[in-house]
């Protein structure tokens, strides 16, 4: 599908890239630079953007029952990602093509929750490992354990000339 652009001589000039506003282009680019750093894709800013979001929804969950925090964490992190893929998607589709493109499918959505699964495994194992928990654990004191009290040994006598 070629464009044809107007020239200030009169003249015209046939291009073989379809005609995009500039508006849109900004548009989907501002929507795939967002989806960008929420997907799984910016690993680099995983750590700074997806796990610091799925912690807030975790904590602000468990303001409301504690329990919950290891499962919010998991599924906030899961959200994160897939609303990436998907704010991904639609941001380069908006941006390279024209209105008449292809809707984002059933499949591209299935692909998303796939990928978005596997980065969640890890960040189950990371909760799972109390490398992530709720605030206030962060800062008690580990409990002491009660165990069997070690031998009391008989080095020095009260008897010794």
């Amino acid at each position: 599908m070629a464009a044809s652009i107007s020239l200030s001589c009169g003249n015209t000039i046939r291009t073989l890239r379809p005609n995009v506003s500039w508006k849109r282009r900004m548009a989907g680019g501002v929507l795939g630079l967002i989806g960008f750093m929420l997907s799984p894709l910016s690993w680099w800013n995983d750590l700074f953007v997806n796990v610091p979001l799925a912690v807030g929804f975790g904590w602000l969950a468990a303001l409301f029952y504690e329990p919950a925090f290891e499962p919010a964490v998991v599924l906030g992190y899961w959200l994160t990602n897939v609303l990436g893929f998907v704010l991904l998607h639609h941001g380069i589709r908006r941006a390279a093509t024209n209105a008449g493109a292809r809707a984002y499918s059933w499949r591209d959505l299935l692909k998303d929750v796939a990928v978005s699964l596997a980065y969640t495994c890890l960040i189950v194992a990371l909760v799972h490992w109390k490398v992530l928990q709720p605030v206030g654990d962060y800062f008690k004191r580990p409990a002491v354990q009660p165990g069997p009290r070690p031998p009391v040994s008989q080095t020095h006598s009260s008897n010794s000339a």
